[in-house]
């Protein structure tokens, strides 16, 4: 289990470092879809948090420029390399209280947590590059296989009206 989630765990630093890519390549700062991968990045540093038993150093919506989402994206994809390097098969079972976003008390495993992790990572990138799209760019490739294989996956062109 600990080497597919360090799998997983590299393919969201390749994928975040996608979509950074993504928007900071735009002709103009895609403010919406910037928004939404800052919470992908927020998300990440606050379940970091949660196995680190520390406060976040976001808030879970930042309102950040393009600099400061790649030195946050650095940071956590070192951070996130550093902590699953460092577990056992056995800290997967541990689990961690919290306080979600509502204040409600939580205890999850940290297997839970690193999936789930993942998962929202994927999610939130699909709106990012939904956004972006709508705003007439091209989204970026971020697909699972197109990782593994070391190919990215094709992207539908952009529709012209005519």
């Amino acid at each position: 289990m600990l080497i597919e989630l360090r799998n997983l765990r590299n393919h969201l630093a390749w994928a975040d470092n996608a979509v950074l890519d993504a928007l900071v390549s735009a002709p103009e700062w895609p403010a919406a879809a910037a928004r939404e991968f800052a919470h992908v990045l927020a998300s990440e540093e606050g379940w970091l948090a949660r196995l680190e038993g520390r406060p976040a150093r976001v808030t879970l919506w930042p309102e950040i420029d393009a600099a400061e989402l790649r030195a946050l994206a650095a940071d956590l994809h070192l951070a996130y390399m550093r902590h699953l390097d460092a577990l056992t098969p056995a800290d997967l079972h541990r689990m961690v209280s919290y306080h979600n976003s509502a204040n409600i008390a939580f205890e999850t495993s940290v297997r839970d947590i690193l999936q789930h992790l993942f998962m929202h990572a994927q999610y939130h990138r699909g709106k990012v590059n939904l956004l972006l799209r709508q705003a007439g760019l091209t989204p970026a490739a971020v697909d699972y296989i197109g990782f593994i294989r070391g190919f990215p996956t094709a992207v539908t062109p952009i529709a012209t009206h005519s």
